[in-house]
């Protein structure tokens, strides 16, 4: 047994009564496409094939890493920082990179899962293979997301999708009452943004989903990001008919008006994004923005004029727990005189302190002038 699982299972002990069902109890969960699965047990051996879910997991359970034994797409947590605070008992085994064609079949099964947790992007509709196989060897699988760009996702909306994934992690990891706590927390938060901007105009804005030196421009879409920004007092640019994200020509961004510009960063630093995300130094990211402003053109954007340029680290918006966060200093950043002194790294402090097993730190988010 590693330290990884021998201190896991110390911690699931001495905090059995937190779970309120036996470990060898079964439980049905409704995953996020709606089905439902039998669990046969509190799952001990978990594949993530996205890795970032185990950020939601992290809300919810004191020791997310002893549970997990593998994972895919690893880049998408977007944070060496966090990645590695979850690797303290060595590196985690990696069954597949960013594409459903990368996973390794072989590899998930030499893990011996007791849950596979997947996505409709890592297992995209009609992939039945993988499900039938892992099916015939009585291993359960759950979905945690189920959006896409080309098919549009049920009408529940960003806040009824974050409830229902708290829900079904508390669900897997025996977590109600963590769970429960949670959804209210969010709840208080976001109920107090929306009393703030009530009657307030929507601000038009390029909330960029890629942002890089060497591409533009991936603008919001209608739902997922696009949702999220219309709760923070904002709206996406009226071109845009993609639920997820859709590439615009420059032209139409130069001659459209807009009033603020928030590009996304991260952690890794392929096509030279900026630098934006767990104790990341804010220069760092500021650095960052200065440079995507010098594109061709961008000098001309009213947003840039106007010096309304942000930065946000992804995972604010990819992780729904974060979304909050996103909210928040995203309402700030565009409706300041109505959300002056409402503080956002209060709200990623409490966060920190009740609920997140592994603290994040910032900044996870950056303006070009502060």
């Amino acid at each position: 047994m590693n330290r990884r699982r021998f201190c896991g299972g110390l911690l699931v002990s001495s905090l059995g009564a937190t779970w309120a069902v036996r470990a060898d109890e079964p439980r049905r969960v409704t995953d996020m496409a709606g089905r439902s699965v039998t669990l046969p047990r509190l799952p001990g051996r978990i594949v993530l094939l996205e890795a970032r879910d185990i950020l939601c997991m992290a809300m919810l359970h004191p020791d997310p890493a002893s549970l997990v034994v593998g994972w895919a797409a690893v880049d998408r947590i977007d944070s060496p920082q966090v990645q590695a605070s979850f690797e303290r008992g060595g590196p985690m085994p990696v069954v597949g990179q960013q594409t459903p064609e990368t996973l390794s079949v072989e590899g998930i099964l030499a893990l011996s899962p007791d849950l596979v947790v997947a996505s409709s992007y890592m297992v995209p509709q009609g992939s039945d293979a993988l499900l039938a196989r892992l099916s015939a060897l009585g291993i359960p699988v759950v979905f945690s997301e189920v959006a896409s760009n080309a098919v549009p996702s049920a009408p529940v909306g960003p806040v009824e999708n974050l409830h229902r994934q708290v829900r079904m992690w508390g669900d897997v990891l025996g977590a109600r009452e963590q769970a429960t706590a949670f959804s209210a927390f969010a709840d208080a938060h976001l109920a107090e943004v929306a009393k703030r901007l009530k009657g307030a105009a929507p601000v038009t804005t390029y909330l960029e989903v890629q942002s890089t030196l060497d591409d533009c421009c991936w603008v919001a879409g209608t739902q997922v990001w696009g949702e999220l920004l219309t709760l923070a007092g904002g709206t996406t640019l009226p071109a845009v008919t993609a639920p997820w994200f859709q590439k615009l020509q420059l032209e139409y961004l130069v001659r459209t008006p807009h009033d603020v510009y928030i590009a996304s960063g991260g952690g890794w630093s392929a096509g030279r994004r900026p630098a934006i995300g767990p104790g990341i130094p804010a220069a760092e990211g500021r650095d960052g923005l200065e440079r995507l402003v010098a594109r061709t053109g961008f000098a001309s954007l009213p947003s840039v004029r106007r010096h309304r340029v942000h930065g946000i680290w992804t995972g604010l918006i990819t992780s729904p727990p974060f979304n909050v966060l996103f909210v928040e200093i995203a309402a700030k950043w565009l409706h300041p005189e109505r959300l002056r002194d409402l503080d956002p790294a209060a709200t990623l402090a409490e966060l920190n302190r009740r609920f997140l097993a592994v603290p994040i730190e910032g900044p996870l988010w950056v303006s070009i002038q502060e």
